[in-house]
């Protein structure tokens, strides 16, 4: 018994043709996970494979062993290579037409340089809250926003500066609706986001607002939203919004961010993090009327929108 598993798990010395062949088959497998990663296409195929594994429960000599099931799913599994065609045909085209254009960029994802990145938005923002002009800008992090990208409008551009100041000028076509950035670049624009469901919000915050909170509950994405009417800088993590950032303050909370995700926590005074002491000449700044205070600092802490007083509204739908 022991010679025939060795004798199956033993291995020959792998030749160069072999690992090419490896290789070439991880690459391709990866390009396939890259293709549905981020959309219901994931929740699509995980359907697939639960019909698939159904189906081979319900064979003869297995665990259930139900034959007319397993003739029943047998001949729906027939038609499942014509539904992953129909399913996935806008993905499909898309990577196609990508690698028939560039091959070599399809194989990997580009870098643009995270504190590039940070400059250009934090520029734009404080640039957009100076004229008070409103705006939404979404960072993808871990959980994938393509379903929320393929609503609006594709750009895959660079992240600038004077992409984003044109996007969000009033009266523009694009100027509704989010930004959203991931990997490195602007994915889209004009694209619809989930409104919080939280129930004071209703009353204290425009829908800009609500969508950027809306968006970090249901994903752990960071959105930045700017005021047009207060002209101020809000960042929205978790569910949490913390408001009236200046602009030094958002960019390193922005690197800190792109590069490691702790020193984000910490400098918000949000879970998993420690804020760092400030220097014992530096006085901390009075908190605002009505604000939470961190008790070990004494300094403002970020509250979730339901702890926090009604506020007076705009004409345009924004707090004041």
């Amino acid at each position: 018994m022991l010679g025939q598993i060795f004798n199956l798990i033993r291995f020959d010395p792998p030749s160069v043709r072999s690992v090419i062949d490896i290789l070439a088959l991880a690459v391709i497998v990866y390009q396939l996970l890259l293709l549905i990663r981020g959309t219901r296409a994931v929740q699509m195929l995980l359907g697939i494979l639960s019909i698939a594994l159904f189906y081979f429960l319900t064979g003869p000599d297995r665990m259930l062993e139900l034959p007319v099931v397993h003739r029943v799913v047998g001949g729906a599994l027939f038609f499942t290579p014509f539904v992953v065609v129909v399913l996935f045909q806008n993905h499909i085209r898309r990577v196609l037409a990508s690698f028939g254009t560039n091959p070599l960029r399809t194989l990997a994802l580009a870098s643009h340089g995270p504190e590039r990145i940070a400059d250009e938005v934090v520029l734009a923002a404080t640039s957009l809250a100076g004229s008070r002009r409103g705006a939404l800008i979404v960072f993808e992090r871990e959980q994938g926003l393509r379903t929320f990208i393929e609503t609006g409008i594709p750009l895959d551009a660079l992240v600038s500066y004077d992409l984003l100041t044109t996007i969000f000028l009033p009266g523009s076509p694009l100027h509704d609706g989010a930004v959203i950035i991931a990997e490195g670049r602007i994915r889209a624009c004009c694209c619809y986001l989930p409104l919080t469901s939280n129930p004071p919000l209703t009353k204290e915050f425009g829908s800009r607002h609500r969508a950027g909170i809306g968006i970090t509950e249901e994903t752990d994405a960071v959105a930045i939203v700017v005021s047009e009417e207060r002209g101020t800088i809000s960042l929205a993590r978790g569910g949490l919004i913390h408001e009236d950032l200046e602009a030094r303050e958002l960019q390193e909370i922005l690197k800190s961010l792109l590069i490691s995700q702790k020193p984000l926590l910490a400098r918000l005074g949000w879970p998993g993090g420690q804020r760092p002491e400030a220097p014992a000449s530096d006085s901390p700044a009075p908190p605002s009327p009505g604000s939470a205070v961190d008790p070990a600092s004494g300094t403002p802490a970020p509250r979730r929108p339901a702890d926090r007083e009604p506020v007076e509204r705009g004409a345009m739908g924004e707090s004041r």
